[in-house]
């Protein structure tokens, strides 16, 4: 692997700086899209900067390298977080990132493997992704490759029972080397999780499946990082590392707000937000 092609850190203002530029090419590609979905990106950038920028092994030169670290975002439909992260990588040029959701685009509106590199799975159909990560993490035990698997879902996808269907696989089939995120945002497309299908007591959930459950604020830096470490020190069974979380994380008028789960900004919006963004980066 050349080192020189990416930049890994554990430096928290060096992460910070990543999640904020995270945040700068969601809000701006979803604009120019005028589609999309803004609260699920946000609230998840601190997550997959660290992911990105400091914990996963992968090459940008070499999409293909067979020791990279997989990723996988089960909630598909927060695809704009997934793209500017790899084109803030090299995967591809960040000025491809406003053709999101056009014609003829390779940004598609959930992430398809065929269009994009970086893309391990397209992704879109809530509650596989965790059954897709198992698979691949098995596949990599049985060629006895280090590598490791990190999967994203959102906390509403865990409503699904293929989730606790391959909760059960993982711990059964002793998958270390698999590590997956909740983000607990606590909103969905209909309202709040807790009022459209009940999910607490979460952490309990995960523990009473065989899983290794640590929780964490989703936007502290230093404990996300903390977290990526104990959970590749945990042998014999998977990691769950589950992160409190705020929709639309980042910018004051969309924190919290249900009604930007799938509503984009509109250019007034963005520009406010980039205010809020560019402030935070002085």
């Amino acid at each position: 692997m050349n080192d020189t092609v990416l930049q890994q850190s554990r430096d928290t203002a060096f992460l910070k700086g990543k999640a904020r530029q995270i945040r700068i090419e969601i809000l701006k590609m979803l604009t120019a899209a005028a589609s999309g979905h803004t609260g699920g990106s946000l609230s998840s950038a601190d997550i997959v900067a660290a992911l990105y920028f400091y914990k996963m092994k992968h090459n940008p030169s070499d999409p293909s390298w067979q020791q990279r670290d997989r990723f996988i975002l089960s909630k598909g439909h927060a695809a704009p977080l997934l793209y500017s992260a790899l084109a803030l990588c090299g995967y591809m040029e960040t000025d491809n990132l406003c053709t999101l959701r056009k014609v003829g685009s390779n940004l598609q509106g959930h992430p398809c493997s065929k269009m994009v590199e970086g893309v391990e799975v397209s992704t879109g159909s809530l509650g596989q992704g965790l059954s897709i990560a198992n698979g691949i993490a098995l596949g990599l035990k049985l060629d006895k490759n280090p590598a490791r698997v990190y999967c994203l879902l959102g906390d509403g996808e865990t409503q699904e029972g293929q989730v606790w269907e391959a909760a059960m696989t993982a711990h059964h089939y002793g998958l270390d080397n698999l590590c997956a995120f909740v983000d607990l945002n606590g909103l969905q497309i209909d309202g709040p999780c807790e009022d459209v299908m009940k999910i607490e007591p979460v952490p309990d959930k995960w523990r009473a499946f065989g899983w290794n459950a640590l929780e964490i604020n989703g936007h502290d830096m230093a404990q996300i990082t903390d977290a990526l470490d104990e959970a590749e020190k945990s042998k014999g069974r998977p990691t769950v590392i589950l992160a409190r979380t705020v929709k639309g994380k980042g910018v004051s008028f969309f924190e919290g707000k249900v009604e930007y789960h799938g509503t984009p900004p509109t250019q007034d919006e963005l520009n406010k937000a980039l205010e809020e963004l560019n402030k935070d980066g002085q």
